[in-house]
């Protein structure tokens, strides 16, 4: 189970908020991460792929900061080996801390309205555009508050997604 730090958002299944100054030692991982949004106002989430941590999960794409890179060159870097998509300027949105076993991770959500390419999944993951409630499952706890954040913003009310064992 992950922990959660950052905006307080609807129920977080109880999740504690993370004190990052206190993780012996564990220093976050920052990660941008695309919540692409297309013209009809779903946006995309996709699978962590075969042989990676929560492999099957469903997320927002994206990946690690490399040494020296903004969130923003991280962010056009993974989109396009992820995905093989050039996006337009990502609109910086929020940032969450989560507490995994594996990994203490800082994430950096980015709003992508604009991109140029088709979609191809190059890591096998799988791709789904979707609108609350989120149809897919699992959802990797990291993904819960952006669903959040999205039912406030459009005033939607009820359960953002189906709640299933992430194995």
């Amino acid at each position: 189970m992950a922990e959660r730090s950052g905006r307080d958002v609807g129920n977080q299944e109880g999740r504690r908020p993370v004190d990052v100054g206190n993780q012996e030692g564990r220093r976050p991982v920052d990660v941008a991460v695309g919540v692409l949004i297309d013209g009809q106002g779903r946006f995309l989430l996709t699978t962590r792929p075969p042989g990676k941590v929560y492999a099957g999960c469903w997320e927002f794409p994206g990946g690690k900061l490399e040494p020296g890179e903004t969130v923003e060159q991280a962010l056009r870097r993974e989109l396009q080996e992820e995905l093989g998509i050039t996006i337009g300027t990502p609109q910086p949105w929020q940032q969450e801390v989560f507490d995994y076993p594996h990994a203490l991770v800082r994430l950096h959500f980015c709003k992508v309205f604009d991109w140029q390419g088709d979609f191809e999944m190059r890591e096998g993951q799988a791709m789904a555009w979707q609108t609350l409630p989120v149809a897919v499952t699992p959802v990797l706890p990291g993904t819960v508050p952006v669903l959040g954040w999205f039912a406030q913003e459009q005033g939607f009310s009820g359960a953002t997604h189906l709640t299933a064992a992430i194995g």
